[in-house]
């Protein structure tokens, strides 16, 4: 994943898996996806811990990826990401250690950090050596805490490294948070529509 300056003019797309997925349809499914959009980074992100069955899905993702230039990360299993010839590891919970990750991965991979709606824990993993952080979600209901407009303005005008919104993401949010994020994490809010080719379009459109 590249790291923009801060202040982009465009975000960028960073695609999400689904948590379970076909491995006879996916790939293909994927494949459509970045030969219609341009995508900066894939995050295998499955809702698994058996490691054969995350090693069979890398493979065949990691070949779609690669051979359109687009880097994969792995969620959370940094042991398997460069056994699998992945490009790095995404951390789900800032209590998991970056500096670890990075230790492991060495100085080349890529190394990000999910921290929640915590602009300290957002600034602890910076400061650990993560390339990128991610905030979200940035909708919700209820007791669910949502990462504001407000964190995002604040993240891009005061912290150099490079910022994800992920989470409940719509055409609205996407508008509104444009000027202040690198990337979007889009994964559900595509994987469940019957045409993830035109759902992607249709929720990017205001970056267009």
């Amino acid at each position: 994943m590249s790291e923009p300056e801060q202040g982009p003019e465009q975000p960028q797309l960073y695609l999400l898996t689904p948590p379970v997925f076909e491995l006879s349809t996916f790939p293909d499914l994927l494949a459509a996806v970045l030969d219609a959009h341009e995508v900066a980074c894939i995050r295998l992100a499955l809702a698994t811990f058996d490691e054969d069955r995350i090693a069979r899905a890398a493979d065949a993702c990691r070949a779609v990826a690669h051979a359109r230039d687009v880097a994969i990360v792995v969620a959370d299993h940094s042991a398997l990401a460069e056994r699998l010839g992945l490009d790095g590891v995404h951390l789900t919970s800032a209590k998991k250690s970056v500096r670890d990750a990075r230790k492991a991965l060495g100085p080349d991979a890529i190394v990000g950090s999910f921290c929640g709606t915590s602009r300290h824990d957002g600034l602890s993993a910076g400061e650990a050596g993560a390339d990128y952080v991610a905030f979200g979600p940035v909708s919700g209901v209820g007791d669910e805490g949502v990462a504001t407009d407000d964190l995002f303005q604040w993240w891009s005008d005061v912290v150099e490294v490079p910022v994800v919104a992920e989470g409940g993401l719509s055409v609205d949010t996407i508008a509104r948070l444009a000027p202040m994020t690198d990337f979007f994490g889009i994964g559900e809010e595509i994987w469940d529509s019957e045409d993830p080719v035109n759902a992607l379009a249709a929720l990017t459109a205001p970056l267009t």
